[in-house]
């Protein structure tokens, strides 16, 4: 892989930044004789919290050896940006290393960053050592800041549950999928009857904008035919009230292959906006159609992934 041109300079971005997250605010100089990590993240991205697990192993395991992990969250959606909506999810998370909020992008930019999650592994003379965009590559990326930090200890062992499980890549044969009219594509028609493979379709009273499609009365539906263990929704309210909402697997209750989100019998609320689990198939992976059912009008539904 070809490393990105990155400017010496690229962490002195950090210091014109006025929001932070678990520290004071971070300067390239402060940060001088530091190994540092800076990794670009949107609370949404379910490729970003399946790396959670090994980014919280390293900050536990080489913090004291001068190793500093920043997360530069550069937001994906409009309801991201929000100070008190990033700060709620790094605590649902468990989220301790510090966070910059990157809303203009400028981090983004001086590092000429195009991806989620992204990471970028920096000397103690600020120098570009090692990149690495999406998911994987754990046991590398781990290797570099070792040799750099001049650690001989084992490295660290991660066990990744839940929502941040890694996906099945072996049996994944959906794609992330936008909404929005902006990045939205295979929508066909409305309800959900004779869907193929990736298609989805809506049902009720919709108006699809740029990001999302927003629900203007209730009981509206979004159906997706699928084939993956886990099926997510990233979603977000206009209501002032949680918005309950029903899932069904091929017209039928979920039972023991609902998601994190949602109840034996499909039950689960939009809270706030966030990544929604809602499907992971307990048996065999097999091609399903996922409807999801508002009960009342406000829901925003962004993008469909898999896992």
């Amino acid at each position: 892989m070809t490393a990105p041109t990155v400017r010496r300079s690229a962490l002195s971005s950090l210091d014109g930044a006025s929001e932070w997250l678990n520290t004071e605010p971070l300067t390239a100089t402060g940060l001088h004789g530091n190994v540092v990590a800076v990794q670009f993240c949107t609370y949404s991205c379910i490729n970003w919290i399946r790396t959670l697990p090994y980014v919280r192993a390293w900050v536990s395991a080489y913090s004291d050896l001068g190793l500093v992990v920043v997360g530069a969250h550069a937001p994906e959606f409009a309801f991201e940006h929000e100070l008190e909506g990033v700060h709620r999810a790094m605590e649902q998370m468990g989220v301790r290393h510090p966070i910059v909020l990157d809303n203009e992008y400028a981090i983004w930019r001086s590092f000429s960053n195009r991806y989620w999650p992204a990471l970028y592994l920096l000397d103690g003379e600020g120098r570009l050592r090692y990149h690495h965009f999406g998911e994987g590559a754990y046991n590398e990326t781990e290797a570099v800041f070792r040799e750099l930090l001049s650690v001989d200890d084992e490295p660290v062992r991660v066990e990744a549950t839940g929502v941040e499980a890694a996906a099945d890549w072996d049996t994944l044969r959906s794609p992330e999928t936008y909404v929005g009219y902006g990045q939205g594509e295979r929508r066909v028609g409305d309800g959900g009857e004779g869907l193929a493979l990736n298609q989805w379709a809506l049902a009720g009273p919709w108006t699809i904008e740029e990001e999302s499609a927003v629900l203007e009365a209730h009981a509206g539906s979004i159906a997706y035919r699928f084939h993956a263990r886990d099926a997510h929704l990233v979603l977000s309210r206009g209501a002032r009230e949680p918005i309950p909402f029903r899932v069904l697997l091929d017209g039928e209750i979920p039972g023991p292959s609902h998601g994190v989100d949602v109840d034996d019998d499909g039950n689960g609320l939009l809270r706030e906006g966030r990544l929604y689990q809602l499907v992971r198939q307990h048996d065999a992976v097999r091609e399903r159609t996922l409807e999801i059912t508002f009960l009342e009008p406000g829901a925003e539904a962004y993008v469909f992934t898999f896992g």
